[in-house]
């Protein structure tokens, strides 16, 4: 099963939300791993590739719409 099967059925308005939500939690894992060292640092790697994707999946429908 691939990761991103489910950003293709997502429409662009939920897409935007997912990838704002998505940056607002990486950004508190920062803070908080910046404060007090996080049990599992690879989560904050798993947020950036969500983002990677998401941000893939964006660009792919920009260039389909042009």
């Amino acid at each position: 099963m691939k990761k991103d099967e489910g950003l293709k059925e997502l429409s662009t308005n939920d897409l935007m939300e997912k990838l704002e939500v998505e940056t607002t939690h990486l950004t508190k894992l920062r803070l908080n791993h910046a404060v007090n060292p996080l049990d599992n640092p690879n989560t904050m790697k798993a947020y950036r590739k969500s983002i990677a994707r998401i941000k893939t999946e964006l660009r792919r429908r920009e260039i389909e719409q042009s």
